[in-house]
């Protein structure tokens, strides 16, 4: 009987023999497959006018009485602000390539779809103060892909786009971080519809607040008063150094001289990426702080941001980044249950956790967690993603290795009014 158990495992060793050891993802291959994950579904929806149909949506528990239909923009806008940069490389033929470059056809159908009022996945623009947000990203994704996303789209969607953000006047926003949103969604107007067409004090206003907002060493008071949370990481650097942007790019003359608030804007976001970096764990967490703790790697925003931008500090290098933000990644997505049965983002930090909720949470504000991804921007060939691995800072500290002394940033740009 010996042979003839040998003989019945002769099938089982061939077939083993024919199956080729599984090739590790490299990190980008990784970051890929989370950028898809997370956008496939919303996308492939949206473009064919059916995300308000098959969405499967999830409210805070303690929800306001807003329209409830703002889950859809919240959903859309945060998502392409995040993926805007991805979107924006040019076509190839890689696997990467043809993931892509479908998703930037979904896009682009999906920017149509939500200011057509023909299309059942007409965003309800104007419905809700909330709007004045989720325009921002919207506006945000444009600033960030605007050959690749804003370009293409034809004439009518266009116009459709600058009179929706325009109809947003309508709401004043409180005296937070809001006002950013105003001049997020203005600095574009300026910067694609010219300078007749935008409102100046809203931009005024916001750089002349939010540098009396800020607090030292990278960090920002989201209004009069300073809170320990993300909202630093969330929107007051990449939203201020893109209004910035936008008024250099459009050529505004106004008392600001709008590249030297850029310069110091963009030192103060270099600072805040190293406090970043040395918040992230040896096991790649990094503390759960504040409000809004359900967008995830959203408070990552500015450190991604900078490599992006290829603007990292010289105290940190491109390898120890994209390790430690990857090893983020790992520990957030990997075992936890982010994705509900349709495929989209459930409330939580690390996994369905529905008490993180605050009043204003539903499951598509949480498409934040997509900023993180920015540094997918960067070509395959780009040494972010091509040089070693290395450890970050907490990893070298809690190993007794030499690592870099922190110390505080002060500004060293001064700006004044030019008459």
């Amino acid at each position: 009987m010996l042979w003839l158990s040998l003989l019945l495992l002769v099938p089982l060793a061939l077939s083993a023999a024919k199956k080729k050891p599984q090739k590790p993802m490299t990190d980008r291959e990784y970051w890929c497959s989370q950028a898809y994950k997370m956008a496939q579904p919303v996308l492939e929806n949206m473009a064919r006018g059916e995300l308000q149909k098959n969405m499967l949506t999830e409210f805070s528990p303690s929800f306001d009485n807003r329209n409830r239909k703002v889950v859809y923009m919240e959903t859309f806008g945060r998502l392409m602000a995040g993926l805007a940069p991805w979107l924006s490389l040019p076509d190839d033929d890689t696997a990467e390539g043809k993931q892509r470059r479908q998703l930037r056809e979904w896009a682009l159908a999906s920017f149509k779809n939500s200011v057509d009022p023909a299309s059942p996945d007409y965003l309800c623009w104007g419905v809700s103060g909330q709007n004045l947000v989720d325009a921002a990203y919207i506006a945000e994704a444009f600033i960030r892909a605007y050959d690749a996303l804003w370009m293409p789209l034809d004439e009518v969607t266009k116009e459709r786009y600058i009179k929706e953000f325009k109809m947003l006047r309508k709401y004043e926003p409180p005296y937070t971080n809001w006002f950013l949103f105003s001049s997020t969604i203005e600095s574009f107007i300026a910067k694609a519809a010219g300078l007749k067409e935008y409102d100046d004090y809203r931009v005024m206003t916001t750089i002349r607040k939010v540098e009396e907002w800020y607090v030292g060493d990278g960090w920002y008071a989201d209004g009069p008063v300073f809170a320990f949370d993300y909202y630093t990481s969330y929107v007051f650097h990449a939203m201020y150094l893109e209004t910035l942007k936008n008024m250099i790019d459009a050529k505004a003359n106004t008392r600001l001289d709008y590249q030297k608030y850029y310069d110091r804007a963009l030192k103060r976001a270099q600072k805040f990426a190293i406090i970043l970096e040395r918040f992230i764990s040896p096991e790649g967490t990094f503390p759960v702080i504040g409000r809004s703790t359900p967008y995830r790697m959203a408070a990552m925003q500015p450190l991604a941001l900078m490599a992006w931008y290829q603007k990292l500090p010289k105290d940190l290098s491109n390898g120890q980044v994209r390790a430690a933000l990857t090893q983020v990644m790992h520990r957030m997505y990997d075992y936890q249950q982010n994705y509900n049965e349709g495929g989209f983002l459930t409330i939580g930090f690390c996994g369905h956790q529905p008490e993180t909720a605050d009043w204003y949470t539903n499951n598509g504000s949480l498409y934040m967690t997509s900023l993180s991804l920015m540094p997918l921007g960067l070509p395959a060939d780009h040494d972010f993603w091509t040089c070693p691995a290395e450890e970050w800072t907490q990893v070298k500290a809690w190993n007794g290795k030499p690592f870099p002394k922190d110390h505080r940033w002060g500004d060293d740009i001064q700006t004044r009014d030019k008459w």
